[in-house]
């Protein structure tokens, strides 16, 4: 009574399930579902990137020297922050993620007032494509009489301010 029809189909049944099975594992790895608590991580990223930086043009070549930043604050050198800023940027960001670009604003205060102005930004209009993050850095400028905002000799802590975003 036993034929083996039985046996066909007990194959067919354990190939169906392996084919199953591994287009299961082949759909679920492949794609990537960002939940909405989850799109905040490219931009944690993009701001740990710009605290690096400035963090990295912060700290001082020699021991007792000033820092490049602090440098370029006190010298208004806008062209060679520009430059500095966009290589350490770009060479540290992803492959493939576009260029970083920015924009940078410096507050300070004179006599009881505060103000603010332009630095500089990397000659880009923002797109609105991606998001934009600011990140900080206090500076601390011993000799302010270069500064655009006017002649002060003496010294005094500004605060620089770094919204990046990608193109």
């Amino acid at each position: 009574m036993v034929t083996d029809t039985g046996v066909l189909y007990t194959i067919e049944g354990l190939a169906a399930g392996v084919l199953m099975i591994t287009t299961a594992y082949l759909v679920v790895s492949s794609t990537m579902v960002f939940t909405p608590g989850d799109t905040h991580i490219i931009d944690m990223q993009l701001e740990q990137l710009g605290n690096d930086v400035l963090a990295t043009m912060d700290t001082p070549v020699k021991f007792g020297e000033p820092s490049p930043l602090e440098l370029y604050v006190m010298e208004h050198d806008i062209t060679n922050f520009s430059t500095h800023f966009l290589l350490l940027a770009n060479t540290v960001s992803q492959p493939g993620f576009g260029k970083i670009k920015f924009n940078s604003v410096i507050y300070y205060r004179k006599g009881t007032i505060f103000d603010f102005y332009h630095f500089t930004d990397s000659g880009d209009i923002i797109t609105g494509r991606e998001h934009m993050v600011k990140v900080t850095r206090r500076v601390f400028v011993e000799d302010a009489s270069n500064l655009p905002s006017g002649p002060e000799n003496r010294t005094q802590s500004v605060l620089m301010e770094v919204t990046l975003w990608r193109d």
